[in-house]
């Protein structure tokens, strides 16, 4: 299941980071996300606390259920093994996290998940790789600009890295050039005014403005 996933990954390149979204409104978001040929989503944990895990979840087994051989819906904001184990039995693909833990790694990787850690320093995506990671996840990106990857992707080229915060539709091109295997976008595609006012054909048409020029 994980080299499916991998392969998803490679190919479609888009990760779209769903979070904070009710749940009436899930299921036509990614709709809409998947009519302008989005195929990846994570839906996040609430590290607030405010939305609890178990809540989170419920959303993701809905959207696994809704959208079953469609898209491929894994999590966001892994901060505990729970939440791996949760999204395992939720049917999320993978686990994505804010930082390097080697224990959130392990277990995501014990429980047959594909494991994409959020690192920043050489250092740091050096160690989410030694400590089993399928990919890292560059982050914050926009702080250090597409040049970046190509520096890092040098010395660590056996890593496949992910572009996230503040990649745009504009310069996504500028770090598939420079190594990236993949990107991760939030409200750029996940628009909230669009989302309130259920302008859910202008999130297709935002949603192309990526899958058109990869």
């Amino acid at each position: 299941m994980g080299e499916c996933v991998i392969k998803k990954i490679v190919e479609y390149k888009i990760i779209t980071i769903v979070r904070g979204v009710a749940k009436d409104k899930l299921i036509p978001l990614v709709q809409a996300m998947y009519d302008g040929g989005i195929r990846l989503i994570e839906l996040t944990y609430d590290a607030s606390g405010k939305t609890s895990d178990e809540e989170t979840a419920s959303n993701i087994e809905m959207l696994v259920k809704h959208f079953e051989n469609k898209m491929t819906v894994g999590a966001g904001t892994v901060l505990t093994e729970k939440q791996v184990e949760l999204t395992k039995a939720a049917g999320g693909k993978f686990i994505i996290s804010p930082d390097t833990n080697p224990d959130i790694i392990k277990k995501t990787k014990a429980m047959g998940l594909v494991s994409i850690p959020g690192a920043l320093t050489p250092s740091e995506i050096a160690a989410a790789s030694r400590a089993g990671a399928d990919f890292v996840k560059v982050f914050p990106v926009n702080s250090m600009g597409s040049s970046y990857i190509k520096d890092v992707k040098a010395p660590l080229s056996n890593v496949k890295l992910l572009a996230v915060g503040g990649v745009t539709a504009d310069n996504m091109k500028e770090y598939f050039e420079t190594g990236a295997c993949g990107i991760g976008v939030g409200s750029n595609i996940v628009n909230k005014n669009m989302i309130e006012n259920n302008d859910f054909d202008g999130i297709t048409k935002l949603a192309k403005l990526y899958t058109e020029n990869i």
